[in-house]
C-alpha cells in the first residue's frame, strides 16, 4: 500500500515514548478514499480466509471496519469499552491501551460473537497486541474462531506481531513502521 505509506511519511507525527499519530487522516479525521483503498485491500488480502463476520474494537478501528464489511458483504461488530446498561448475554475482558496507558473492561454482546463465527478483526494499529489479545480471549469465551487480524499500521518494533503469530493467528498489516527512533519514522516492507 503505497499510497498509504506515502500519507504515514506525508502527514504522520512522531513522539516520544514510540507514539505515531495519524489522526489527520486515519483516527480522527478520515481520509475517505484512502480508507476505502485501505478496505479494498484487506478485502483481497482475507478474501480467502471464510470469515462470516468483521470485528472491530471502539474507536478508531470502526471506520475501517464498517468499510471492509462493505465491500465484503459481512456484518460488522465492535467491541465496546463502555458496558452498556442495556447489553444482555455479555462476554467482558480487560484490554491495556498503549496509547492511554491504562485497562479497559471491554464488552461484546454473546448474541453477536457465537460459535458459529470466523471472524475477521480489523483495527488501527498493531503495537503490543494488547487488542487483539482481548479480541482472542472473547472468541475464546464465544467458541469463535479467528480467521486473521487486519491491521492499517503495525509498529514492528513492539512485536505484537511476533504473540498473534506464536498464536497462530494469521496477520496482515498495510504499512510497518520498523521504527520511530528521534521521532523519525521508518517503513519497511517486512514482518
Amino acid at each position: 500500500m503505497e499510497l498509504l505509506k506515502r500519507r504515514i511519511l506525508q502527514d504522520g507525527k512522531c513522539y516520544p515514548g514510540g507514539i505515531l499519530k495519524v489522526d489527520s487522516f486515519i483516527n480522527h479525521q478520515m481520509d475517505s478514499k484512502l480508507m476505502y483503498h485501505v478496505a479494498e485491500e484487506f478485502a483481497r488480502l482475507f478474501a480467502d480466509s471464510g470469515a462470516n463476520k468483521i470485528v472491530t474494537i471502539e474507536a478508531s478501528g470502526i471506520a475501517p471496519a464498517i468499510m471492509v464489511g462493505y465491500i465484503m458483504n459481512l456484518p460488522v461488530v465492535f467491541v465496546k469499552k463502555k458496558q452498556p446498561k442495556t447489553m444482555e448475554n455479555m462476554l467482558t475482558t480487560t484490554v491495556h491501551s498503549f496509547t492511554k496507558n491504562r485497562d479497559y473492561t471491554v464488552c461484546i454482546s454473546h448474541d453477536f460473537l457465537t460459535a458459529d463465527d470466523r471472524i475477521l478483526f480489523i483495527d488501527d494499529f498493531l503495537a503490543y497486541g494488547n487488542a487483539a489479545q482481548g479480541i482472542i480471549d472473547l472468541a475464546d469465551q464465544a467458541g469463535a474462531q479467528i480467521a486473521g487480524m487486519g491491521f492499517i499500521i503495525e509498529k514492528a518494533f513492539q512485536h505484537g506481531r511476533d504473540i498473534l503469530i506464536e498464536k497462530g493467528i494469521r496477520v496482515e498489516s498495510l504499512a510497518i513502521i520498523q521504527s520511530l527512533e528521534n521521532c523519525e519514522i521508518t517503513i519497511t516492507d517486512q514482518a
